[in-house]
């Protein structure tokens, strides 16, 4: 099966996987930011951070974003500690994060044992103007690696910089959901036929690229009702691999 998905919590679930059985780590944690003060980040809900007042969206809340800074660190470290082990050497890992959180996220990917290898960006074309300031219209993947990267087992040449705008309409099934877009480049950093670890599944967008890409995937999401819709979303994706092949053959 080109992926397995666990409902769960993800410490949990990881800690009963194997030694080395990924490639590569491609995960979108919750930022737990999203506000000015401590207040702002810790008092209020991820639908009421990450969506417009006036928006009639009827996506589901997720739990995880109500950590102080701290705190937060202290979580990922803790849980990069267990994808460290779960990755081979030389294998990849991948987080996305906000302005706010880059510091404590560098800090902590390398608290975990990686070794850190710079910062992409990810440029949101349709983000909100605001009058007499900059536009917040990048979000960050910090990046690193378990050892030394072997260039031959992966000779790929990917740009550090990409741009596309947040699923909309009944495209969006996540409140956080990243394109798929974008995903379908970073999980060219796994070798072909390795295997994607993502443990803040959401909706699956990580696992739709991996398995578009021809990579195997595994998934974690500690939400029921994201994990169901992450399951049809890679169940579907297969489906429609499986038929474009076979139109290949009998063409």
């Amino acid at each position: 099966m080109p992926f397995s998905l666990h409902q769960g919590d993800a410490l949990s679930v990881l800690s009963k996987l194997p030694d080395d059985c990924v490639d590569s780590v491609i995960t979108d944690p919750p930022y737990n930011s999203g506000g000015r003060t401590a207040k702002e980040r810790t008092s209020r809900s991820a639908k009421q951070k990450y969506t417009s007042a006036d928006a009639q969206h009827t996506l589901l809340d997720f739990t995880g974003e109500n950590m102080d800074q701290r705190s937060y660190g202290f979580w990922l470290t803790q849980i990069m500690t267990e994808a460290h082990r779960l990755t081979k050497t030389g294998g990849t890992g991948l987080l996305f994060t906000d302005w706010r959180q880059l510091p404590v996220t560098t800090d902590a990917i390398q608290a975990a044992g990686w070794l850190w290898r710079g910062v992409l960006a990810w440029h949101k074309p349709q983000a909100r103007p605001q009058k007499g300031r900059f536009t917040q219209n990048v979000e960050f993947i910090v990046w690193a690696s378990k050892g030394a990267i072997d260039g031959s087992r992966n000779p790929v040449y990917l740009p550090g910089m990409y741009s596309a705008s947040q699923p909309s309409g009944s495209a969006r099934r996540h409140i956080t959901q990243k394109p798929v877009e974008v995903m379908r480049e970073l999980v060219k950093i796994c070798p072909d036929g390795g295997t994607v670890l993502d443990f803040c599944a959401g909706s699956g967008s990580t696992g739709v690229a991996a398995l578009l890409e021809g990579r195997d995937f595994i998934g974690v999401e500690k939400t029921e009702q994201y994990a169901a819709v992450a399951a049809d979303r890679l169940t579907e994706t297969i489906r429609e691999t499986l038929a474009r092949e076979d139109l290949v053959l009998t063409a």
